[in-house]
């Protein structure tokens, strides 16, 4: 571990953001690639992995984004807080203006049940824009630590960015298991179960990549950015991940899974953060 934080130490921050986002897609594509070797997924699995994402989620926001942007900002009690009030709102709106115009349809809901403007796409391309949805601030979060460090803000450590893809990476591996086997459940061949699961991960090296770069240029956004892509994270987690979870009879599962999410999260950001 002391090796890859040594590592990130000696390059770019950008281009860390961009190897750290990269990480991340992989553990998609691995989880994805899983649909070669089963056949089916156990809907109990499936819940309890959802929820585990959304554990990891929310610890993130909290430990890896909302805490550091407060710690960062100027002035002390209410003038203190303003920052990541204001970013954590926006981050929220961002997605939720996301949300009423991507088309997309949730992992567990009816096909009558998509989201967004009305389309034509078949409903492997709503599965695959509606994972991608969430991505989007997995990916900013990242790319905002990393900038951050380039911006020299004491409070932004390589630590704590390696950490947070880590968190991300890991419950991104499940993620791409949830997309591509419903996928394969309704008739679509292997390879492109595999490819449509993998690319619902796409978005996060770009909008690392953005995220390292805004923050680097215009480093007094960085209280607002981090809360930013907090308030996009929890967004998801309260719109998307914890109803899909709510569907069946594995609410317990679902909820233990988010649980482990959020203290596997916890502690991989105060150990290395």
């Amino acid at each position: 571990m002391n090796q890859i934080l040594h590592y990130f130490e000696s390059i770019d921050p950008v281009l860390g953001a961009l190897y750290a986002s990269l990480f991340t897609w992989i553990l998609t594509a691995a989880g994805a690639a899983l649909v070669f070797f089963f056949k089916g997924m156990n809907r109990a699995l499936l819940d309890g992995m959802l929820g585990f994402t959304g554990g990891v989620m929310v610890a993130a926001s909290f430990w890896s984004l909302l805490a550091p942007g407060i710690e960062m900002s100027p002035g002390e009690g209410f003038v203190k807080v303003i920052p990541a009030a204001v970013g954590f709102a926006m981050g929220a709106l961002f997605l939720y203006g996301l949300d009423k115009i991507l088309p997309h349809l949730h992992i567990n809901f009816k096909e009558s049940e998509k989201e967004g403007v009305k389309t034509p796409w078949h409903r492997t391309t709503l599965l695959v824009l509606a994972i991608a949805l969430h991505n989007i601030p997995e990916g900013l979060a990242v790319g905002v630590l990393f900038g951050g460090v380039a911006a020299g803000i004491p409070e932004a450590t390589i630590g704590g960015a390696v950490a947070l893809a880590m968190g991300i990476g890991i419950q991104n591996f499940p993620e791409g298991l949830a997309v591509s086997m419903p996928l394969r459940r309704q008739g679509v061949s292997k390879f492109k179960s595999f490819w449509y699961g993998q690319m619902s991960a796409i978005v996060e090296p770009i909008s690392a990549v953005i995220g390292a770069v805004a923050v680097t240029f215009f480093t007094p956004i960085l209280p607002y950015a981090l809360a930013f892509a907090a308030g996009a994270m929890i967004f998801v987690v309260v719109e998307e991940v914890i109803p899909e979870t709510q569907r069946d009879n594995y609410t317990d599962i679902a909820t233990l899974g988010f649980i482990g999410g959020f203290i596997i999260m916890m502690t991989l950001d105060v150990a290395l953060g």
